[in-house]
């Protein structure tokens, strides 16, 4: 068994069966004769039709998303309803383990209540827990070769950048590390933390430089890495590890997602993101679940996602949107790698699935 298999193994022993709420919303709902994989996959010049006239026999769709819920989830559930007044949109929100957990739960006791899943680390999971199936849809065509899985079992909705987040009052600027190399001085020895009990924490730095550097390379540095006495901080979230470091818990955070420090720097917080060459970036995905129960109106959601008026929703969430058509707002351009000059390095779902167990133990032969 991997160790990604095990994160979703545990995660279906802490979460609690669906919600009775969401439950009896789906199974008083009619559920539509036609195979889901038909239309999950039709390219046909009638495909919108279909799905509108499939989607108001069902008359709702579930996602389970890793978005923030007031800033992004609500104005998407807002103006799907608008555009889409027959269908019912539901969400619920967590972390992205626990919606894989949860998702396996549901699929294991064919009681599947969602349709949709979002969330960074959630495709590459689903997809090897076997519990997503494969679709199409036309909005991909807008997004680079590079973000779409050729496979057609996840489609990416916002990309995500990371850096370090250092507190300006301990680590004046002109003295904040500069590269990888500069985080091996003396001087930050104890006084870095990263995020453990995530695929896009300590696993994703350590496959970052795998895949930049070889391994071999990589390698040696992480020996000299570990001398620094890294804290392993796994008491919540990236965010949260951004807040301890305005605290001044830590006085370097590694790995986080490069525009958090940058929201609280705005509203007058001591603390800054640092790319580093390469700067990992990865997609949060989206998918459907097997054995789901409304895959036109699932399908008429994943379009709306990803079109310009979805991705500028999430614009407006302060992600930055898959679509390169959707430039990142002026405060956060400065974290975006193509704009800042610095090279990036897209750690896609399938890299993910393919160096992460053995990321995972480097990091338990080094750093536990």
């Amino acid at each position: 068994m991997t160790a990604m298999s095990d994160v979703i193994r545990r995660g279906i022993l802490r979460m609690a069966a669906p919600s009775a709420a969401l439950a009896l919303m789906v199974n008083a709902g009619p559920v539509f004769a036609q195979a889901p994989e038909d239309i999950l996959t039709y390219k046909g010049q009638d495909r919108a039709q279909r799905l509108i006239e499939g989607a108001k026999k069902e008359g709702q769709v579930v996602i389970y998303s890793a978005m923030i819920v007031n800033q992004a989830m609500r104005p998407i559930a807002e103006k799907f309803g608008k555009k889409y007044p027959f269908v019912k949109l539901s969400y619920w929100r967590a972390d992205s383990e626990d919606i894989t957990a949860k998702l396996s739960a549901e699929v294991r006791a064919s009681n599947v209540v969602a349709d949709v899943f979002e969330g960074t680390g959630v495709g590459e999971q689903m997809v090897e827990a076997r519990l997503a199936q494969p679709y199409a849809t036309p909005a991909i065509e807008a997004f680079p070769v590079e973000y779409r899985d050729p496979m057609g079992m996840w489609t990416p909705t916002r990309l995500s950048y990371y850096s370090i987040a250092y507190n300006t009052r301990m680590v004046p600027t002109d003295k904040a590390p500069k590269s990888y190399e500069d985080l091996l001085d003396p001087q930050w020895k104890g006084k870095m933390a990263w995020r453990i009990g995530s695929a896009t924490g300590t696993p994703l730095f350590l496959t970052n430089l795998r895949l930049a550097w070889g391994e071999e390379k990589a390698r040696a540095y992480f020996d000299k890495l570990k001398e620094q006495k890294i804290v392993n901080f796994g008491a919540g979230s990236a965010r949260t590890l951004v807040d301890r470091v305005v605290a001044g818990e830590y006085a370097i955070a590694l790995n986080i997602f490069a525009h958090h420090p940058l929201i609280s720097k705005a509203k007058g917080a001591p603390v800054n993101s640092r790319l580093f060459d390469p700067t990992a970036s990865t997609a949060a995905t989206m998918g459907v679940v097997k054995g789901l129960k409304h895959p036109h109106a699932a399908m008429l959601l994943i379009d709306y996602i990803l079109s310009k008026e979805g991705q500028e929703i999430l614009l407006g969430a302060e992600y930055f949107p898959a679509d390169p058509k959707v430039p990142p707002s002026p405060m956060l351009a400065p974290v975006v790698p193509k704009t800042a000059g610095v090279p990036e390095n897209f750690v896609g779902p399938d890299k993910l699935m393919k160096y992460t167990d053995a990321s995972e133990e480097i990091f338990r032969t080094l750093f536990r």
